[in-house]
Protein backbone atom coordinates (compact mmCIF):
# COMPACT_ATOMS: atom_id res chain seq x y z
CA UNK A 1 0.00 0.00 0.00
CA UNK A 2 2.65 2.78 1.04
CA UNK A 3 6.37 3.26 1.34
CA UNK A 4 8.10 5.63 2.99
CA UNK A 5 11.25 6.91 5.36
CA UNK A 6 10.42 7.15 8.96
CA UNK A 7 12.93 9.77 10.76
CA UNK A 8 13.10 11.11 14.23
CA UNK A 9 15.76 13.12 16.36
CA UNK A 10 17.31 14.87 14.23
CA UNK A 11 19.10 17.59 16.37
CA UNK A 12 20.25 20.16 13.63
CA UNK A 13 22.37 22.15 16.02
CA UNK A 14 22.53 20.31 18.95
CA UNK A 15 26.09 19.68 18.62
CA UNK A 16 28.10 22.30 20.39
CA UNK A 17 31.42 21.86 18.61
CA UNK A 18 31.55 22.38 14.91
CA UNK A 19 33.02 18.72 13.81
CA UNK A 20 30.68 17.14 15.45
CA UNK A 21 27.84 19.55 14.23
CA UNK A 22 29.14 18.72 10.74
CA UNK A 23 28.72 15.66 11.21
CA UNK A 24 25.10 15.53 12.81
CA UNK A 25 24.77 17.62 9.13
CA UNK A 26 25.99 15.22 7.30
CA UNK A 27 24.07 12.36 8.58
CA UNK A 28 20.94 14.23 7.68
CA UNK A 29 22.08 14.96 4.33
CA UNK A 30 23.08 10.93 3.83
CA UNK A 31 19.40 10.20 5.30
CA UNK A 32 17.55 12.79 2.65
CA UNK A 33 19.77 11.06 0.13
CA UNK A 34 18.67 7.87 0.68
CA UNK A 35 15.07 8.85 0.66
CA UNK A 36 15.57 10.27 -2.52
CA UNK A 37 17.44 6.90 -3.79
CA UNK A 38 15.26 4.93 -2.48
CA UNK A 39 12.47 7.10 -4.08
CA UNK A 40 10.04 6.79 -1.37
CA UNK A 41 6.56 8.66 -1.22
CA UNK A 42 6.81 10.18 1.48
CA UNK A 43 9.36 11.30 4.52
CA UNK A 44 7.48 11.64 8.10
CA UNK A 45 9.68 13.17 11.00
CA UNK A 46 8.54 12.67 14.25
CA UNK A 47 10.00 15.42 16.08
CA UNK A 48 13.03 17.32 16.97
CA UNK A 49 14.38 17.93 13.80
CA UNK A 50 16.10 21.24 16.11
CA UNK A 51 17.78 20.88 18.98
CA UNK A 52 15.78 24.16 19.70
CA UNK A 53 12.83 26.04 18.99
CA UNK A 54 14.90 29.13 17.09
CA UNK A 55 18.17 27.51 15.87
CA UNK A 56 20.86 29.80 14.64
CA UNK A 57 20.61 31.18 10.84
CA UNK A 58 23.33 28.54 9.43
CA UNK A 59 21.60 25.96 10.91
CA UNK A 60 18.40 27.28 9.35
CA UNK A 61 19.98 27.80 5.95
CA UNK A 62 21.66 24.22 5.63
CA UNK A 63 18.50 22.50 6.64
CA UNK A 64 16.22 24.70 4.40
CA UNK A 65 18.37 23.02 1.30
CA UNK A 66 17.97 19.85 1.92
CA UNK A 67 14.37 20.31 2.34
CA UNK A 68 14.15 21.92 -1.24
CA UNK A 69 16.06 18.49 -2.58
CA UNK A 70 13.30 16.80 -0.96
CA UNK A 71 10.78 19.32 -2.41
CA UNK A 72 12.55 18.95 -6.04
CA UNK A 73 12.17 14.81 -5.89
CA UNK A 74 8.52 15.53 -5.78
CA UNK A 75 8.59 13.67 -1.96
CA UNK A 76 6.46 15.23 0.17
CA UNK A 77 7.32 15.65 4.40
CA UNK A 78 4.65 15.60 7.40
CA UNK A 79 5.95 16.28 10.20
CA UNK A 80 5.24 17.33 14.40
CA UNK A 81 7.40 19.66 16.63
CA UNK A 82 9.26 17.07 19.48
CA UNK A 83 10.09 18.24 23.24
CA UNK A 84 12.88 20.28 21.91
CA UNK A 85 11.75 22.43 18.68
CA UNK A 86 8.59 22.52 20.67
CA UNK A 87 7.56 25.79 22.14
CA UNK A 88 5.07 27.19 24.62
CA UNK A 89 3.60 29.82 22.21
CA UNK A 90 3.41 27.48 19.60
CA UNK A 91 5.80 29.67 17.10
CA UNK A 92 8.82 27.59 15.83
CA UNK A 93 10.54 27.68 12.64
CA UNK A 94 8.92 24.35 11.93
CA UNK A 95 6.40 26.69 10.91
CA UNK A 96 8.57 28.36 8.62
CA UNK A 97 9.42 25.21 7.23
CA UNK A 98 5.83 24.99 5.98
CA UNK A 99 4.98 28.30 4.92
CA UNK A 100 7.91 27.70 2.07
CA UNK A 101 6.27 25.02 1.22
CA UNK A 102 9.02 22.14 2.83
CA UNK A 103 6.40 20.10 4.79
CA UNK A 104 3.28 19.99 6.59
CA UNK A 105 2.91 19.77 10.63
CA UNK A 106 0.49 17.59 11.03
CA UNK A 107 0.07 18.19 14.59
CA UNK A 108 -3.46 19.80 14.04
CA UNK A 109 -5.96 19.30 16.81
CA UNK A 110 -9.43 20.69 18.96
CA UNK A 111 -8.78 20.82 22.73
CA UNK A 112 -11.52 20.56 25.42
CA UNK A 113 -10.46 19.63 29.13
CA UNK A 114 -12.24 16.38 28.78
CA UNK A 115 -10.72 15.21 25.37
CA UNK A 116 -8.54 15.96 22.34
CA UNK A 117 -9.14 15.59 18.76
CA UNK A 118 -6.74 15.15 16.45
CA UNK A 119 -7.74 16.20 12.99
CA UNK A 120 -6.05 14.71 9.99
CA UNK A 121 -3.87 15.42 6.61
CA UNK A 122 -4.27 13.06 4.32
CA UNK A 123 -2.15 12.35 1.40
CA UNK A 124 -2.96 10.23 -1.55
CA UNK A 125 -5.29 7.54 0.77
CA UNK A 126 -2.99 8.14 4.23
CA UNK A 127 -4.58 9.83 6.76
CA UNK A 128 -1.84 11.41 8.97
CA UNK A 129 -2.39 12.55 12.77
CA UNK A 130 0.59 14.15 14.94
CA UNK A 131 0.48 15.57 18.43
CA UNK A 132 3.67 17.45 19.58
CA UNK A 133 6.12 16.64 22.50
CA UNK A 134 6.71 18.86 25.47
CA UNK A 135 9.08 19.71 27.47
CA UNK A 136 9.63 17.70 30.79
CA UNK A 137 6.66 14.77 29.29
CA UNK A 138 3.75 16.83 29.47
CA UNK A 139 2.98 15.61 26.46
CA UNK A 140 1.91 11.95 28.13
CA UNK A 141 -1.05 13.17 30.21
CA UNK A 142 -2.62 14.97 27.00
CA UNK A 143 -1.68 11.95 24.82
CA UNK A 144 -4.31 9.68 27.31
CA UNK A 145 -7.21 12.07 25.98
CA UNK A 146 -6.59 12.15 22.65
CA UNK A 147 -8.71 10.81 20.18
CA UNK A 148 -9.09 11.18 15.84
CA UNK A 149 -11.33 12.89 13.74
CA UNK A 150 -11.72 9.36 12.33
CA UNK A 151 -11.12 8.70 8.28
CA UNK A 152 -12.69 5.02 7.69
CA UNK A 153 -10.96 3.32 5.33
CA UNK A 154 -7.48 4.67 5.28
CA UNK A 155 -4.04 3.94 6.20
CA UNK A 156 -3.44 6.02 9.57
CA UNK A 157 0.11 7.09 10.73
CA UNK A 158 0.46 8.47 13.87
CA UNK A 159 3.13 10.79 14.64
CA UNK A 160 4.71 10.60 18.11
CA UNK A 161 7.51 12.38 20.23
CA UNK A 162 6.84 10.99 23.32
CA UNK A 163 7.81 8.02 25.92
CA UNK A 164 6.18 4.86 25.49
CA UNK A 165 5.33 2.33 28.19
CA UNK A 166 6.51 -1.00 26.20
CA UNK A 167 9.94 1.02 25.30
CA UNK A 168 10.88 2.70 28.80
CA UNK A 169 12.95 0.02 30.39
CA UNK A 170 13.52 0.68 34.09
CA UNK A 171 13.71 4.59 33.26
CA UNK A 172 11.64 6.51 36.76
CA UNK A 173 9.68 8.32 33.92
CA UNK A 174 5.96 8.94 33.25
CA UNK A 175 4.72 7.15 29.83
CA UNK A 176 1.72 6.59 27.29
CA UNK A 177 0.15 3.45 27.21
CA UNK A 178 0.18 1.70 24.09
CA UNK A 179 -3.36 0.86 24.30
CA UNK A 180 -4.83 3.86 25.36
CA UNK A 181 -3.72 5.34 22.13
CA UNK A 182 -6.32 5.36 19.22
CA UNK A 183 -5.71 2.84 16.99
CA UNK A 184 -3.22 3.44 13.80
CA UNK A 185 -1.72 1.35 11.35
CA UNK A 186 1.34 3.01 11.77
CA UNK A 187 2.93 5.08 14.95
CA UNK A 188 5.68 7.01 14.08
CA UNK A 189 8.12 7.74 17.41
CA UNK A 190 10.35 9.96 18.25
CA UNK A 191 12.19 10.86 21.84
CA UNK A 192 13.91 7.88 23.07
CA UNK A 193 17.07 7.61 20.95
CA UNK A 194 16.59 3.92 20.24
CA UNK A 195 15.77 1.36 17.52
CA UNK A 196 12.61 -0.43 18.57
CA UNK A 197 9.86 -2.20 17.72
CA UNK A 198 6.83 -3.48 19.15
CA UNK A 199 3.84 -4.38 17.07
CA UNK A 200 3.70 -1.34 14.62
CA UNK A 201 5.06 0.85 16.98
CA UNK A 202 8.74 1.57 15.79
CA UNK A 203 11.64 4.31 16.95
CA UNK A 204 14.47 4.36 14.54
CA UNK A 205 16.61 5.84 16.67
CA UNK A 206 18.35 9.27 16.19
CA UNK A 207 19.94 10.67 12.73
CA UNK A 208 23.11 11.18 14.47
CA UNK A 209 23.84 10.40 18.29
CA UNK A 210 23.32 13.17 20.11
CA UNK A 211 26.23 13.27 22.98
CA UNK A 212 29.22 11.16 24.45
CA UNK A 213 26.97 8.00 25.83
CA UNK A 214 25.10 7.83 22.63
CA UNK A 215 28.09 7.67 20.50
CA UNK A 216 29.67 5.04 23.04
CA UNK A 217 26.31 3.39 22.42
CA UNK A 218 24.96 3.78 19.07
CA UNK A 219 28.25 4.58 16.74
CA UNK A 220 26.07 6.16 14.13
CA UNK A 221 22.36 7.22 13.17
CA UNK A 222 19.85 5.33 11.41
CA UNK A 223 15.93 5.45 10.27
CA UNK A 224 13.53 2.95 8.83
CA UNK A 225 11.94 2.60 5.81
CA UNK A 226 8.46 1.55 5.80
CA UNK A 227 7.12 -1.06 2.96
CA UNK A 228 3.72 -2.39 3.94
CA UNK A 229 3.96 -4.75 1.29
CA UNK A 230 7.23 -6.11 1.87
CA UNK A 231 8.10 -8.77 4.56
CA UNK A 232 9.93 -7.63 6.95
CA UNK A 233 7.72 -4.14 6.03
CA UNK A 234 10.44 -2.23 8.16
CA UNK A 235 14.09 -1.88 6.32
CA UNK A 236 16.94 0.14 8.45
CA UNK A 237 18.74 2.26 6.90
CA UNK A 238 22.60 3.14 8.90
CA UNK A 239 24.05 6.44 8.57
CA UNK A 240 28.00 5.55 9.19
CA UNK A 241 29.80 8.88 8.53
CA UNK A 242 32.77 8.70 10.72
CA UNK A 243 34.11 5.67 12.58
CA UNK A 244 33.79 6.06 16.43
CA UNK A 245 36.75 4.74 18.59
CA UNK A 246 35.72 4.13 22.30
CA UNK A 247 38.85 3.74 24.14
CA UNK A 248 38.62 3.17 28.50
CA UNK A 249 41.75 4.58 30.48
CA UNK A 250 41.94 3.56 34.20
CA UNK A 251 43.74 5.95 36.32
CA UNK A 252 45.55 5.80 39.73
CA UNK A 253 48.13 8.01 39.58
CA UNK A 254 47.08 11.46 37.51
CA UNK A 255 50.78 12.79 37.48
CA UNK A 256 51.57 10.09 35.44
CA UNK A 257 47.50 9.97 33.71
CA UNK A 258 49.06 11.67 30.15
CA UNK A 259 51.71 9.05 29.63
CA UNK A 260 49.61 6.31 30.49
CA UNK A 261 46.74 7.86 28.10
CA UNK A 262 48.85 8.70 25.22
CA UNK A 263 51.22 5.32 25.19
CA UNK A 264 47.81 3.27 25.18
CA UNK A 265 46.63 5.91 22.32
CA UNK A 266 49.55 4.73 20.30
CA UNK A 267 48.61 0.91 20.23
CA UNK A 268 45.50 2.20 18.40
CA UNK A 269 44.47 3.08 14.69
CA UNK A 270 42.75 6.95 15.14
CA UNK A 271 43.03 8.55 12.05
CA UNK A 272 40.06 9.77 10.63
CA UNK A 273 38.44 8.42 13.71
CA UNK A 274 36.13 10.00 16.49
CA UNK A 275 37.78 9.24 19.46
CA UNK A 276 35.78 8.67 22.88
CA UNK A 277 37.68 8.76 26.14
CA UNK A 278 36.33 7.67 29.05
CA UNK A 279 38.77 7.87 31.81
CA UNK A 280 37.92 5.91 35.31
CA UNK A 281 39.02 4.71 38.84
CA UNK A 282 39.85 6.56 41.65
CA UNK A 283 42.89 8.97 42.10
CA UNK A 284 45.48 8.23 44.70
CA UNK A 285 48.16 10.84 43.81
CA UNK A 286 47.63 13.72 42.01
CA UNK A 287 44.24 15.41 40.86
CA UNK A 288 42.22 16.02 37.79
CA UNK A 289 44.39 18.87 37.03
CA UNK A 290 47.50 17.19 36.65
CA UNK A 291 46.27 15.23 33.28
CA UNK A 292 46.92 17.58 30.44
CA UNK A 293 44.61 16.66 28.20
CA UNK A 294 45.53 19.45 26.08
CA UNK A 295 48.69 17.14 25.26
CA UNK A 296 46.72 14.21 24.63
CA UNK A 297 44.47 15.80 21.79
CA UNK A 298 47.47 17.68 20.01
CA UNK A 299 48.56 13.97 19.86
CA UNK A 300 45.71 12.92 18.26
CA UNK A 301 45.71 15.49 16.25
CA UNK A 302 48.91 14.49 15.00
CA UNK A 303 48.07 10.83 14.13
CA UNK A 304 45.18 12.63 12.15
CA UNK A 305 42.12 11.68 14.69
CA UNK A 306 38.95 13.66 13.02
CA UNK A 307 38.01 14.31 16.61
CA UNK A 308 38.38 13.86 20.47
CA UNK A 309 35.70 13.81 23.51
CA UNK A 310 36.70 13.41 26.89
CA UNK A 311 34.20 11.97 29.86
CA UNK A 312 35.84 12.36 33.39
CA UNK A 313 32.25 11.33 34.76
CA UNK A 314 33.59 8.18 36.36
CA UNK A 315 36.94 9.70 37.58
CA UNK A 316 37.10 10.13 41.44
CA UNK A 317 39.11 12.09 43.35
CA UNK A 318 39.34 10.77 47.34
CA UNK A 319 40.26 14.05 48.63
CA UNK A 320 37.14 15.46 47.32
CA UNK A 321 34.53 12.53 48.68
CA UNK A 322 32.22 13.78 50.98
CA UNK A 323 30.89 11.65 53.81
CA UNK A 324 27.98 12.85 54.99
CA UNK A 325 24.93 11.00 56.27
CA UNK A 326 21.73 12.30 55.60
CA UNK A 327 18.94 11.70 58.19
CA UNK A 328 15.86 13.58 57.33
CA UNK A 329 15.34 13.58 53.09
CA UNK A 330 12.88 16.36 53.24
CA UNK A 331 15.57 18.81 51.93
CA UNK A 332 18.98 16.60 50.56
CA UNK A 333 20.75 19.76 49.26
CA UNK A 334 20.30 21.85 52.50
CA UNK A 335 20.76 19.08 54.65
CA UNK A 336 24.56 17.81 52.53
CA UNK A 337 25.07 21.73 53.08
CA UNK A 338 24.88 22.31 56.50
CA UNK A 339 26.42 19.07 57.50
CA UNK A 340 29.41 19.98 55.42
CA UNK A 341 29.53 23.70 56.61
CA UNK A 342 29.78 21.71 60.45
CA UNK A 343 32.97 19.52 59.75
CA UNK A 344 34.67 21.85 57.38
CA UNK A 345 34.06 25.60 58.70
CA UNK A 346 34.93 28.44 56.17
CA UNK A 347 33.65 32.06 55.60
CA UNK A 348 33.10 30.46 52.28
CA UNK A 349 30.04 28.15 53.52
CA UNK A 350 27.87 30.88 53.82
CA UNK A 351 27.75 31.64 50.09
CA UNK A 352 27.20 28.53 48.98
CA UNK A 353 23.54 28.02 49.21
CA UNK A 354 23.27 31.25 46.59
CA UNK A 355 25.68 29.89 44.69
CA UNK A 356 23.68 26.54 44.07
CA UNK A 357 20.65 28.17 43.45
CA UNK A 358 22.54 30.45 41.07
CA UNK A 359 23.88 27.21 39.22
CA UNK A 360 20.43 25.88 39.48
CA UNK A 361 18.64 28.26 37.21
CA UNK A 362 17.36 26.82 33.69
CA UNK A 363 17.79 27.88 30.16
CA UNK A 364 14.95 30.08 29.03
CA UNK A 365 13.12 29.06 26.04
CA UNK A 366 15.17 30.44 22.95
CA UNK A 367 17.85 31.68 24.75
CA UNK A 368 21.25 30.74 23.18
CA UNK A 369 23.70 28.70 24.90
CA UNK A 370 26.41 31.87 24.92
CA UNK A 371 24.21 33.93 26.47
CA UNK A 372 22.57 31.16 29.13
CA UNK A 373 26.50 31.04 30.08
CA UNK A 374 27.07 34.59 30.55
CA UNK A 375 23.51 34.49 32.71
CA UNK A 376 24.87 32.37 34.84
CA UNK A 377 28.59 33.81 35.42
CA UNK A 378 26.94 37.32 36.03
CA UNK A 379 24.80 36.31 38.86
CA UNK A 380 28.16 34.11 40.13
CA UNK A 381 30.60 37.57 40.04
CA UNK A 382 27.31 39.14 41.96
CA UNK A 383 27.82 36.17 44.96
CA UNK A 384 31.43 36.68 44.84
CA UNK A 385 31.72 40.61 44.36
CA UNK A 386 33.36 40.53 41.79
Amino acid sequence: MVRFAHIADVHLGGWKQPPMQELNFKSFVMAIDACIKEKVEFVVIAGDLFDTAFPGIDVLKDAFGEFKKLKDAKIPCFIIAGSHDYSVSGKTFLDVLEKAGFCKNVGIYEETPEKIILNPTIYKGVAFYGYPGRKSGLEVDALRKVKFNDTPGMFKIFLLHTTLDKAKGLLPIDAIESASLPKADYYALGHLHIDYQYENFVYPGPIFPNNFQELEDLRHGSFYIVDTESTPNLKKVELKIKEVLPVEIEIKNAIRATEKTIAHLKEKEVEDKVVLLRFKGEIESGSNSDIKFQEIEDYLKQKGAYFFLKNTHDLKNKDLELDIEITKGENIEEEAINSYSGENPSDFNKLIPNLVNTLSIEKQEGETGEGFSIRILEGAKKIFNF
